[in-house]
């Protein structure tokens, strides 16, 4: 039985992103489960309309990447309480032009890691948004806000913590079964 494609959008471009450390681990832990394919959202041009009529190339591919993925995993930080323009950019070329919404139906969760106190629920509530109106599937639950904190990653970048360890597997697991979900219904 072949696993379901997963597109994994990372919000932020820092090579030393502690969100990319949560990627990785989500990655290794649900590898059972999902195949993960990370999307590079620096190659990506600044959006602009008049680029339409004739996509460039990495855009073309990009979106090409989200459609013949089974479902969207996105892991992001949080900017100035919002979504990182990385991700947002990205998340605007996979909707235009106008009538070619590669994101239309696709299921999706989100996750992220911050050192505040609010994590990364401010920006996580305006994907939500946005993601709503492009016609994406969010999984409701559980919201994965994660605290940066000492002692959260092994050496090796797994996940140190069990009860987050656990947390965190079963959020995959209700993940993949929202992917499913969305792979047996009627088209």
């Amino acid at each position: 039985m072949t696993k379901p494609r997963i597109a994994l959008l990372i919000g932020s471009l820092s090579r030393d992103s502690i969100n990319r450390r949560l990627a990785s681990a989500l990655i290794r832990l649900g590898a059972d489960r999902l195949e993960f394919r990370e999307s590079n959202l620096g190659e990506l041009p600044l959006y602009n309309r008049d680029m339409d009529r004739a996509l460039p190339p990495e855009v073309l591919h990009f979106k090409e990447e989200i459609e013949a993925a089974d479902g969207v995993l996105i892991v992001s930080p949080e900017y100035n309480r919002s979504v990182p323009s990385a991700l947002k950019n990205a998340i605007d070329w996979g909707s235009r032009p106008y009538g070619a919404n590669s994101w239309r139906g696709k299921p999706a969760a989100i996750a992220g890691l911050a050192s505040g106190a609010l994590g990364t629920a401010p920006a996580q509530q305006h994907l939500r948004n946005i993601l709503s109106h492009l016609e994406v599937h969010v999984l409701p639950q559980p919201e994965v806000c994660v605290a940066m904190r000492e002692g959260l990653f092994d050496a090796d970048g797994e996940i140190a913590d069990p009860a987050t360890r656990q947390f965190l597997d079963g959020f995959l697991t209700r993940f993949s079964a929202h992917v499913a979900r969305f792979a047996m219904a009627p088209a």
